[in-house]
């Protein structure tokens, strides 16, 4: 029982070095955070830069500013993970559905060295596993499809006719 006990710590001790040493990998990342924000406000603000993409983005900063976690923040470690998985989903997310010739425009717009910034993405995309990853590039096509069910299906034209039909009542 004893024995199992310290394996466990070793094992639970071993997990936490490993995390805390993925996360020292993001240190060369923080230095050019003020070039990756220019970066991500430029591609926004760029009209080619499909709209589905922006509002992923709308949507992290929005959870972001909620202040409801799925995590809660009092859970150490954890508590503040929640939150850079969001981020670091959102941001691949973002870039990925980002014509790769709109995003080479801009790096040499803004003098970004393109080696240092996909040795940053693939960190980036190292943090979240893969699995998960899938999962979530799968979001904006299957938004996509539900719309267009929606659409196809005619349920708007009469959902907008009842609430007409409401307001005239009232």
């Amino acid at each position: 029982m004893a024995r199992e006990s310290k394996g466990k710590d070793r094992s639970r001790r071993s997990s936490t070095l490993g995390r805390a040493l993925g996360l020292m990998a993001f240190m060369p990342l923080a230095s050019r955070a003020p070039l990756y924000a220019r970066l991500m406000l430029a591609l926004i603000l760029d009209e080619r830069t499909p709209a589905s993409r922006k509002a992923m983005l709308a949507g992290a900063a929005g959870y972001m500013l909620v202040g409801r976690d799925l995590v809660p923040d009092d859970i150490p470690l954890l508590g503040g993970l929640d939150d850079l998985v969001i981020v670091v989903l959102a941001l691949d997310l973002f870039l990925d559905g980002v014509p790769q010739d709109l995003i080479d425009e801009k790096l040499v717009e803004l003098e970004i060295d393109r080696t240092a910034f996909n040795e940053d993405l693939a960190r980036i995309r190292r943090l979240t596993p893969g699995p998960v990853r899938k999962t979530i590039r799968r979001i904006p096509d299957l938004l996509g499809q539900a719309g267009a069910a929606f659409q196809n299906s005619g349920v708007g034209p009469r959902v907008r006719q009842w609430i007409s039909k409401e307001e005239r009542t009232a």
